[in-house]
């Protein structure tokens, strides 16, 4: 039985009323005017929830796939004793399927005057900002048999960061860039690399870096090595348009590009680049610029957080000129998009030539494993039709890649666990070559 505020007045006057009322002189009359006389004491006796001070305290933001703990502190600053269930509530996507009950629901006994804290674990299951709602207490008299009511807000938001599973893959990258960093000799030269050093001439070397005066000085061959030039600009382009939300296992492609994405700000990072971020659709829905490099990551990790597919067709022209606004200078522009074939030809096969012609432009799309699947099955009718179907589109988004191979574009089409890896060595070969 539970009651609050005025209401519970009501009752406790109505119970009184109904035990005047009622016959003494029976048995059952007296039965329930014991009964009625425990709700009446236990309405007296229960702690008044309106008075209660409440505070949070805990995390505020957590990686998809871990858990946070918030706490919820409970001041008794009435007179009587505080006991009481609460439930500290949440939207449905703070826990896993079935654990919220057990989550939000606390018992506390709290005297007069003093304080008590209860965790409330979250196991989010979406990105994005996580509110608290409101928090219901159902305070109890001693006896049990009737309760006040009464709900508190408490602000509090806990923004559920991108996992960035991917960054599993970072020290071998690392590894490969210290090779190109100059610490091994690098044999291709280009417009992105600079002198680093001379050694004796090895069997396979490039003969265009011999070093021939070097050479006669030294009465042996020298090869001049060559390292990749530093500080170079790099920005990535999440494209948040409609294709951006098709599901690709359990998650959306945006996600896997997010992936994909913090693979490469981390590395590039080290590499000693300029990393910025462009989210875009019809708008900007977010910008990373100018951070520095011990910013860069988080800050990528915080924007990416609330980021979600807009069900609206990318207007490629918008994006263009607002990547050419962002980088005056030439850089890489990695764009992670769909090499799906009808929005490729309406949207980025017309505005590219803006882009290469003063942009390196390295385009990402992510892949369905699936359909690969469906192209190796066979057996029955259906199975053969959806290979038919599945080989269709396979043979369409490779014509869109060698299309846009056509523009000088680099194109990484990769399903979601092997995209950021695929992504981070295009990168490193494109140092590598001095295109950057």
């Amino acid at each position: 039985m539970a009651l609050t505020g005025r209401t519970a007045l009501l009752a406790l006057a109505g119970v009184l009323v109904v035990g005047l009322l009622l016959p003494s002189a029976t048995g059952v009359g007296l039965v329930c005017g014991a009964v009625l006389a425990g709700v009446a004491a236990d309405l007296l006796l229960a702690a008044p929830v309106r008075n209660l001070r409440l505070t949070r305290s805990g995390d505020t933001s957590v990686r998809l796939g871990e858990s946070a703990r918030v706490t919820l502190t409970v001041e008794n600053t009435g007179r009587r004793r505080l006991r009481a269930r609460i439930r500290d509530a949440w939207p449905p996507s703070s826990w896993t399927s079935g654990s919220e009950q057990a989550a939000s629901r606390h018992r506390v006994d709290v005297p007069a005057g003093e304080r008590r804290r209860v965790t409330t674990v979250l196991h989010p299951t979406r990105r994005g900002d996580r509110p608290a709602h409101r928090v219901t207490v159902r305070s109890t008299g001693p006896l049990g048999l009737a309760a006040r009511q009464g709900s508190h807000t408490v602000p509090w938001t806990v923004r559920v960061l991108p996992p960035f599973a991917s960054r599993r893959h970072l020290p071998s990258r690392l590894s490969r860039l210290r090779e190109l960093d100059g610490r091994t000799s690098l044999l291709t030269r280009g417009q992105g690399t600079e002198f680093d050093s001379l050694r004796e001439y090895a069997p396979g070397d490039d003969v265009r870096s011999i070093d021939w005066r070097a050479s006669a000085r030294r009465s042996a061959v020298a090869v001049r090595t060559w390292r990749p030039e530093r500080d170079r600009r790099v920005l990535v382009v999440l494209d948040t348009g409609r294709t951006s939300a098709g599901r690709v296992g359990d998650a959306p492609r945006l996600d896997a590009a997010m992936d994909a994405a913090l693979l490469l700000a981390a590395l590039a990072t080290r590499a000693g680049d300029r990393v910025d971020l462009l989210a875009h659709d019809r708008r900007a829905r977010t910008s990373v610029q100018g951070r520095p490099a011990a910013e860069v990551l988080p800050s990528f990790v915080n924007a990416m957080a609330v980021l979600e597919p807009a069900l609206v067709e990318t207007d490629m022209r918008a994006l263009v000129s607002a990547v050419l606004r962002r980088a005056p200078q030439r850089s890489l522009v990695v764009l992670l998009t769909t090499l799906d074939a009808a929005p490729a030809e309406q949207g980025l096969l017309t505005v590219l030539p803006r882009l290469t012609g003063r942009h390196e432009v390295l385009v990402t799309s992510v892949a369905d494993p699936r359909t690969e699947e469906m192209a190796a099955a066979r057996g029955t009718v259906e199975a053969v039709y959806g290979a038919a179907s599945a080989e269709r589109t396979r043979a369409a988004r490779r014509q869109t890649a060698e299309r846009l191979g056509r523009h000088g574009v680099t194109v990484v089409d990769a399903p979601p666990e092997e995209l950021p890896p695929a992504l981070a060595d295009a990168y490193l070969a494109l140092k590598a070559a001095g295109r950057l």
